[in-house]
């Protein structure tokens, strides 16, 4: 009979778009692999997909019956690996799993940025901060995907058996690769750009913390400057009508396309010029990466995702959310300087190779997988 394992997140989506190598990988390993999620997607390398009505907000009534039916679920089936991700998705499986801890199940949990940070809300400590770090007392493994969720995990005295960083989720440099200049520019006449055009792209949800307004703000700063430059923001979300608002209000409606909630981001970042990030706060943001595996340049805020990732003068710059002038001097200096361009992306496309890419991060991955079925098979043989 099989070995099994679950994984469950808040949301199903989140493994489509982050985790299927690593379902692939228990595949091959011979074990069956459930999934527990709000969500209807088909997800491929699944055995067993459960659809379970977690919500973002610890606070909504439904996560109650989301704990009930995900501990009939580990009771039912007896998994020997549990991984969870995100905030709910991982407070709830690790409650739910307390019983089957004790039965031998190994739990692991990633945590892709803490809400609790430094410069982030005092609401954000006061709810998420307590929560956490009473549920490592349950947790096998706590990964940890930058430096300062890492150093804070150990800093403060979080009693997961073990704390573990590995380098994000991992992204695939053969599917985000720099192109040749020719291919860049007949990827912009294609899509309806003129060759000299100056491209910066960002793809996030538009929300508060991602600020896309802060983009479109230093464009109309650099719009007499630098005639050519054009923003493209993909996403959608609750401040998309403002933010085309304020475009229309700066002058620069006609040079930002709100490109929507995309799928082809592989197909849209290698026509792209430089690579723009405004968020507030980030884990270890894959849409950075992806932009570097193309090989562009990085200008974005400061915080703690964007600092592990960017090294100033060498692939980029960060500066503080509330510096307008220096993100459209930076822009406006590689808008002017094809040299320094392909500089800064050469040096971000190789740190994406020697330490983002997939093949690095599943080998972090597989080696604590590993580690846990090692004592797992220790363990059936001394009962045995």
């Amino acid at each position: 009979m099989p070995k099994k394992v679950l994984f469950c997140a808040t949301v199903d989506f989140h493994f489509k778009a982050f985790h299927l190598p690593y379902l692939q990988w228990f595949k091959e390993q011979g074990w069956e692999v459930h999934v527990a999620a709000n969500g209807d997607l088909e997800l491929p390398y699944t055995d067993r997909k459960y659809s379970i009505p977690i919500q973002r907000s610890p606070l909504k009534k439904e996560n109650i019956k989301a704990y009930s039916e995900l501990k009939a679920i580990m009771d039912k089936n007896e998994y020997e690996i549990i991984h969870c991700h995100t905030p709910m998705g991982g407070a709830l499986a690790r409650l739910a799993a307390r019983q089957a801890r004790k039965q031998g199940t190994k739990v692991i949990y990633t945590a892709h940025g803490f809400h609790f940070c430094k410069g982030a809300p005092l609401i954000n400590w006061a709810l998420y901060y307590p929560i956490e770090k009473l549920l490592a007392h349950y947790t096998d493994c706590l990964i940890t995907i930058n430096d300062e969720d890492y150093k804070l995990c150990i800093q403060h005295g979080f009693k997961a058996r073990r704390i573990e960083k590995v380098h994000g989720v991992g992204i695939d440099p053969m599917r985000f690769c720099p192109v040749t200049d020719d291919y860049k520019a007949e990827l912009k006449q294609k899509n309806g750009y003129k060759t000299e055009d100056f491209l910066m792209f960002y793809a996030a949800e538009f929300n508060a913390n991602k600020n896309q307004q802060l983009l479109i703000r230093a464009l109309a700063l650099i719009k007499q400057e630098v005639p050519y430059a054009r923003l493209l923001l993909a996403g959608k979300g609750p401040l998309f009508n403002e933010s085309y608002e304020l475009a229309n209000k700066l002058g620069v409606a006609d040079r930002v396309d709100f490109l929507g909630y995309r799928t082809d981001i592989d197909g849209i970042l290698p026509m792209c010029d430089v690579a723009v990030a405004s968020s507030l706060r980030e884990g270890l943001p894959v849409n950075i990466m992806e932009a570097m595996s193309c090989g562009l340049p990085v200008v974005a805020t400061d915080n703690r995702g964007h600092r592990e990732l960017i090294c100033n003068d060498e692939n980029g710059w960060v500066m503080s959310p509330n510096d307008l002038a220096g993100m459209s001097d930076k822009i406006r200096a590689l808008a002017g300087n094809e040299d320094l361009r392909m500089k800064l992306g050469s040096s971000g496309r190789s740190r994406i190779e020697s330490m983002y890419s997939i093949n690095k991060v599943m080998v972090e991955k597989s080696d604590i997988y590993a580690s846990f079925m090692d004592e797992l098979e220790v363990v059936k043989w001394a009962v045995q």
